[in-house]
């Protein structure tokens, strides 16, 4: 069975957070958490909740769900980690001359997949 969490429009590129994304895949959602807590990046902390939220859901649909009362929680892995580029904000700085220069402040979505097979 597969849970997911997904958290959207976090302040930070996704060229940025996907070093981070990129560490837990594949790893079990405890050794992950353990990983992340250690991980000195700010989108870490962004992951780390991601996680959190995905676990979370896991034990939740385990509970009021009948076709989830099968999953093992202590058992699931982090099948699949993705930061993907969400909508930029554009603003502009003055220039030489008169002119405007663009500044685009990125945005991300952190989507985790969790499954215990």
């Amino acid at each position: 069975m597969q849970v997911h969490a997904i958290t959207k429009n976090v302040r930070m590129s996704a060229q940025k957070m996907r070093e981070v994304v990129r560490q837990i895949q594949g790893l079990p959602a405890a050794h992950a958490q353990a990983v992340l807590a250690v991980v000195p990046r700010k989108g870490a902390r962004f992951v780390a909740k991601t996680l959190r939220s995905a676990i979370a859901n896991a034990e939740d649909l385990k509970e009021h769900k009948k076709e989830y009362s099968g999953m093992k929680t202590d058992r699931l892995v982090v099948k699949e980690a993705l930061a993907q580029t969400a909508s930029t904000l554009r603003r502009f700085t003055p220039k030489a001359r008169g002119s405007a220069g663009p500044i685009l402040k990125r945005n991300c979505h952190i989507k985790i997949v969790l499954s215990d097979e």
